[in-house]
């Protein structure tokens, strides 16, 4: 089965009650047993829902997984996967990472004796230097969040196995119709699925894919028992993004190109970010692992300041001041002191997220009205 019918038919079967072509939301708590323990596999909602179960199948199947693995949030889904580490156990991470997991990581988790190290994921002997008999897991994200950076995943995967270590990939800048990890050698892939999965800014839901039984067995375990589960509400919401994801991911990738190319372009643009252009650092990287360059870009304007920024970014009127990306509307944002403010300045200017640094979601409007809302904010 191809991508674009994965989306819509992946994992999916007809409602066994009536034949509903589109999954019911089974809004219940509970499930009525015929005999105490015998039941049709559902017994209480925080443990199984038959429209997570639907979306948790279509999670699977776009992924090209075996499992997929639903949380209210994606951090929600991360905490799970750190619940999978011991006091003592490390974890090396690219020091180019999301505020939230880097806050989860520093000020949850370190906590418990877990230990973290960052460090740019670029140069793979440095990475390789950090890896000793306690590390457990290498974590990345490709493309990072902000600076768009790319990371070879496969060559990771290989240091993963060389070491006995397990390699998760935040997958969300990307989404399975660009990028699929678990082919190229990921253990788990993680998606805040909030973001390019759902599509429409309307949901806040988490997303784990993976293979090993045993790893499967421990996350649906900690799924259950700390019960981080989203409702069925949201699920419903999500596969119903889902199944135009890859007609979605199509026009941000086709906007993306044209605005990263005017920005390129524009004599007062001091750098673009955005890994479909030559200049991009890692581009013959994104070339052989993804089928396009996404619709998440990040720019910097010549001599401007945070004032001068935030000004920038305040002149726009198409582009939705907001936080979180990877909706149908494009979206723009100040990483500095939005979603990045939780790392503290000097590490986030070392990893290039200064106060000049603007972080654009391109949407799916008309890509000529995009092109204009920016020129009108460089007047």
């Amino acid at each position: 089965m191809k991508f674009n019918t994965k989306t819509i038919h992946g994992g999916q079967h007809l409602d066994p009650a009536f034949g509903s072509v589109m999954q019911p939301i089974y809004q219940t708590s509970t499930y009525a047993q015929k005999s105490p323990g015998v039941h049709k596999g559902y017994e209480y909602s925080r443990t199984h829902n038959p429209t997570r179960t639907a979306l948790q199948n279509s999670f699977a199947s776009i992924e090209n997984a075996k499992y997929g693995v639903a949380f209210s949030s994606g951090l929600a889904a991360i905490d799970a996967i750190m619940k999978l580490l011991k006091p003592g156990d490390e974890l090396i991470s690219t020091n180019d990472l999301y505020g939230g997991t880097y806050r989860l990581f520093s000020k949850v988790f370190k906590n418990y004796d877990i230990k973290f190290h960052f460090t740019s994921m670029f140069d793979l002997n440095e990475v390789e230097s950090y890896i000793n008999d306690k590390t457990k897991i290498i974590w990345v994200e490709t493309p990072t969040n902000p600076m768009i950076n790319i990371f070879d995943i496969k060559s990771l995967s290989d240091i993963c196995k060389k070491y006995n270590t397990l390699l998760v990939v935040d997958n969300t800048f990307a989404s399975p119709y660009l990028q699929t990890p678990i082919n190229l050698g990921a253990d788990i892939v993680m998606h805040s699925a909030t973001k390019y999965l759902a599509g429409h800014s309307d949901v806040v839901l988490g997303a784990l894919m993976l293979n090993d039984d045993d790893l499967a067995e421990k996350l649906y375990f900690i799924q259950n028992a700390t019960g981080a589960v989203p409702g069925p509400q949201d699920c419903f919401l999500t596969l119903r993004g889902i199944k135009t994801l890859h007609v979605r991911i199509q026009r941000h990738c086709e906007n993306a190109r044209k605005i990263a190319h005017y920005l390129h372009d524009n004599s007062k643009v001091e750098k673009v970010y955005w890994p479909g252009l030559p200049s991009h650092k890692n581009h013959l990287v994104a070339k052989n692992q993804m089928s396009d360059f996404g619709g998440m870009l990040s720019f910097q304007i010549k001599r401007f300041g945070k004032k001068e920024t935030i000004s920038f970014l305040e002149k726009l009127k198409l582009f939705t001041l907001a936080e979180s990306l990877g909706g149908v509307e494009s979206l723009c944002g100040h990483p500095a002191t939005m979603t990045h403010a939780s790392i503290p300045k000097e590490e986030r200017e070392k990893s290039g997220v200064t106060d000049s640094l603007i972080r654009l979601s391109i949407g799916i409007e008309d890509v000529e009205d995009l092109i204009n809302d920016l020129k009108q904010a460089f007047l």
